[in-house]
């Protein structure tokens, strides 16, 4: 079981989106059986299992072992991974395209760069998992608080300046070393290229924060 599958097909996607499947799949974080889940979700088993064919025929879940029960071979499920993301793929012919923005002050650029993220690592996934194969990765998460825009308007400013710095020393731009690490010897032949994305946006309230704000408004 994957800890997050990427969705890409449109049909899988609607099927997906079905709330009795989305409770099904939930459920199947750990192997069912029809009647098992018919318990859980408080439908008949037939319907349950109307359910499970449909996000089994889409990928979403996978057979586990096939139990006898005197005439009757009763089937355990699970769902094929732990957490679904539906990729903007399964909407290709609106998906958001960053090469349409490309403006590093718009919010809807950044969108656009987390669909394409999204998109990209669910494919890359996908193929590490076939290949059987780690997929070399990295990620910051972080919170920071500014005192004025005028401070987080240096930060951008300075942070950009240090990721090109950065870039420009160990990036290869194809002369055989990295720039700025000419006596570091040569690159592996046919160097792995990386993409590379840096987001800031302002963090969402809490609801502690949102009624403290309504609370002074009052």
């Amino acid at each position: 079981m994957l800890d997050i599958e990427v969705i890409e097909d449109p049909a899988a996607a609607e099927a997906s989106l079905d709330p009795i499947r989305t409770r099904i799949l939930q459920e199947l974080a750990e192997p069912a059986s029809a009647t098992q889940l018919a318990a859980k979700v408080g439908l008949p088993r037939q319907k349950v299992n109307y359910h499970l064919k449909a996000l089994e025929s889409h990928g979403l879940v996978e057979l586990v072992e096939e139990r006898k029960k005197g005439n009757v071979t009763e089937r355990i499920l699970r769902a094929t991974a732990a957490s679904y993301l539906i990729s903007p793929a399964a909407l290709a012919s609106v998906a958001p395209d960053p090469r349409r923005f490309a403006d590093r002050f718009s919010a809807f650029w950044l969108l656009a760069l987390a669909g394409r993220t999204v998109q990209e690592m669910g494919k890359l996934i996908a193929g590490a998992a076939a290949a059987k194969k780690k997929l070399a990765s990295f990620a910051i998460d972080g919170e920071i608080t500014f005192r004025t825009a005028t401070d987080r308007a240096a930060f951008a400013e300075e942070l950009g300046v240090a990721v090109t710095r950065l870039v420009d020393k160990y990036h290869d731009g194809g002369s055989g070393t990295p720039a700025g690490r000419a006596g570091a010897g040569a690159t592996a032949a046919g160097g792995r290229k990386h993409r590379l994305v840096v987001v800031l946006h302002p963090a969402l309230k809490t609801p502690k924060e949102l009624k403290e704000k309504d609370q002074g408004n009052d």
